[in-house]
């Protein structure tokens, strides 16, 4: 049998997905007989293999123009794309600025926020610009499974790894699904 290829990648969210990926403790040395890991801060390897993946897991919410060409080129090389925690589901913590106008949020930020000694927006190219909410993966991409959560368990992560490595579906049983 061969191994499944395994890409990670993070947009708008804080990295907690990935570090409760990490939770899978000593399991990692069994992971590693099932998969090879490719684009992922565990590999350090940056982008996706040409040839694509098997599996991709990506953690959360689309905030700017940046984070849409980041998740449409990241589904592109996934035959399987796994949206991962709140942020992936639902935009989580960074789309509480939705409910701000965009136009209010830099006023705050930038110009009129406490301890602001030179007001300005930041014009540079270099910075994405900032879409108009934070969006949520399958509003933007096709997702295939979901891990909710806040993060999700690390038996989350194993579950769904080791049952797709199989060939079965994964059985999140409701301990795995949490909404906290």
């Amino acid at each position: 049998m061969s191994k499944l290829r395994v890409a990670t990648c993070s947009l708008a969210g804080c990295f907690g997905c990935h570090m409760s990926f990490l939770d899978i403790d000593e399991r990692i040395a069994e992971l590693v007989e099932l998969v090879d890991f490719d684009r992922s801060p565990l590999t350090d390897i940056k982008s996706v293999a040409e040839d694509g993946v098997d599996i991709g897991l990506i953690e959360g919410g689309v905030c700017n123009a940046e984070n849409v060409h980041t998740l449409r080129e990241f589904r592109s090389r996934c035959r399987i794309l796994v949206a991962v925690g709140a942020c992936a589901l639902t935009g989580g913590v960074p789309a509480l600025r939705n409910r701000i106008p965009l136009e209010e949020c830099f006023a705050e930020a930038y110009l009129q926020g406490a301890g602001i000694e030179a007001p300005q927006v930041p014009n540079d190219p270099e910075l994405p610009l900032l879409l108009d909410r934070v969006y949520p993966l399958h509003e933007v991409v096709r997702i295939d499974h979901v891990l909710p959560g806040c993060p999700p368990p690390a038996d989350a992560f194993w579950e769904l790894l080791t049952a797709l490595a199989q060939g079965r579906e994964p059985e999140l049983a409701y301990p795995l699904r949490r909404f906290d």
